[in-house]
């Protein structure tokens, strides 16, 4: 028989407990009694064959907040030896046990909108949305555009055509290089966003306000065409913009321009209030009433009516 069959079959679980250690019950109830509160270990469930002459006998856990658990007292004795010893008690949830939900990290709990007021939220060194932003430590190659040859002519000409003496001039600052450039762009910072990071971005603006949504179904055109869009900068800016309608359901957010709503410039112009008709009394002018009719108005004058009226 060969080494490597002998190792299986000494390795091999028996099919029935070591008679010594499944009657050791009262052993393992005194070891679980000790390492357990008083009065929390129940009756015996069941005997487990762990190996040749290794059993646990487990126990039910009546302390609060543990139901299904089961105290286990694994017992074990040695070749050709009359007495059983206590190899270890543990408590382990069994297959109904009350568990606490797997432990999650917060980076990987955090959702949006969980920071408050005075909260700090620190981002990995390594994290993937963000990458290294331009320190302008590096210098262009000589026969590029932004040399130190071209940021010379540059800062010539413009010495040119600024007033005052070169003497009273400010020094101003370096223009054609890397650096004045990635200053105007906002690139000089720490860290930027990367292409995981623009990407994840645009996936979420997509899914809030994208042209899958039930707004943007029922709209009467996208936001490309609205007047209310605020467009963004950067490579962002070819696909979102901000909604500046505050009557909008997206007002101040980021949209897509795919995104629409019914509060659209151009879905629902309303028209002109008309114009009222002139008056047909012009109450501005004063008309002139006589007093009596005039003598030759052909009209018969009245007894009386050719004297003066007055007080006598």
């Amino acid at each position: 028989m060969s080494a490597a069959t002998t190792r299986s079959r000494t390795q091999r679980t028996p099919r029935t407990p070591d008679r010594l250690c499944a009657e050791a019950i009262g052993l393992a109830r005194a070891a679980a009694e000790e390492a357990a509160a008083p009065g929390v270990v129940g009756e015996h469930v069941e005997v487990v064959i762990e190996g040749d002459r290794v059993v646990t006998h487990l126990f039910e856990c009546k302390e609060l907040g543990y139901r299904g658990w089961r105290w286990a007292v694994t017992v074990a004795r040695a070749s050709r030896a009359k007495v059983v010893t206590l190899d270890e008690t543990v408590l382990l949830p069994g297959p109904d046990a009350l568990l606490a939900p797997e432990w999650v990290p917060w980076s990987e709990r955090l959702r949006p909108g969980d920071m408050g007021p005075g909260d700090l939220l620190p981002t990995d060194a390594e994290d993937l949305r963000l990458e290294p932003g331009y320190s302008g430590e590096d210098e262009p190659p000589p026969n590029s555009v932004l040399s130190e040859d071209m940021a010379e002519r540059v800062e010539a000409e413009d010495a040119e055509v600024t007033a005052g003496s070169p003497a009273d001039l400010t020094v101003a600052p370096a223009r054609g290089s890397l650096a004045a450039i990635a200053d105007e762009l906002g690139l000089r910072r720490a860290r930027v966003l990367s292409r995981y990071g623009l990407h994840t971005a645009a996936d979420r603006w997509e899914e809030a306000y994208g042209p899958k949504t039930a707004m943007a179904q029922a709209a009467p055109a996208p936001c490309v065409s609205c007047g209310f869009l605020v467009p963004i900068g950067g490579s962002l800016g070819q696909a979102f913009g901000v909604c500046a309608n505050e009557f909008g359901p997206a007002d101040g957010r980021v949209v897509s321009l795919s995104y629409g709503c019914g509060g659209h410039s151009e879905a629902a112009v309303m028209p002109k209030p008309p114009r009222p008709a002139p008056p047909v009394l012009d109450e501005t002018k004063v008309d002139a009433l006589p007093l009596r009719p005039a003598p030759d108005s052909g009209s018969v004058v009245p007894v009386g009516a050719g004297e003066d009226l007055g007080h006598s």
